[in-house]
């Protein structure tokens, strides 16, 4: 359980800036409020770089709030910081979904989102991608209300539970800056 609560080079919660932001949305509440509050303001504080066509692309947890924008990828990396900043276990897990919301064509990617842990349920899994027309992400302990539901013949829930994000994500984002660099090269490895 320990990983899942270290700090990392890119879930970097020891950032004066996330450590702030862990403690304001941590006083007073109860565990399950720490994770439904921390949830909902990187799903609603934080833009979805793809969904504002954002050239500014981030990685670490602390470039993501400092910029305020990331991929489900970097968005997912900052709620972990949050979460493990509050000493709460926190994975980063991912789907793998078709690129087109229709279901067309060949091509697939990967989609990042978290797992928290608690004790008395497991592992339970949100996704702060951010709400928009068709995705309605929700913390609605236990039901899990994720932001796409597995549809299509080759998507699939990855059951790993990973404690840093996996290589091909980082090397997707360390590699491209803009926008439609990053989206046509979205990271479909099939991780397990």
């Amino acid at each position: 359980m320990q990983e899942f609560l270290n700090e990392t080079e890119i879930i970097d919660y020891s950032d004066i800036g996330i450590k702030k932001l862990a403690f304001q949305l941590s006083k007073g509440l109860s565990k399950h409020e720490i994770v439904k509050k921390s949830f909902e303001y990187v799903r609603d504080e934080i833009r979805h770089s793809g969904d504002h066509k954002d050239n500014q692309t981030t990685l670490k947890a602390s470039d993501v709030l400092k910029y305020k924008t990331g991929w489900c990828y970097s968005k997912s990396h900052l709620l972990a910081a949050i979460l493990r900043a509050n000493n709460i276990p926190c994975a980063l897990v991912y789907q793998r979904l078709k690129l087109n919301d229709d279901g067309s064509g060949d091509k697939f990617c990967l989609h990042g989102l978290n797992a928290v842990y608690f004790e008395e349920y497991g592992w339970f899994r949100i996704d702060a991608r951010g709400n928009k027309k068709g995705v309605n992400a929700q913390f609605d302990f236990p039901t899990e209300k994720l932001a796409f539901q597995i549809r299509f013949k080759g998507e699939l829930d990855i059951p790993k539970l990973y404690a840093s994000p996996v290589g091909e994500v980082v090397k997707v984002l360390s590699s491209y800056k803009s926008y439609k660099d990053v989206i046509n090269n979205l990271p479909d490895t099939l991780v397990m």
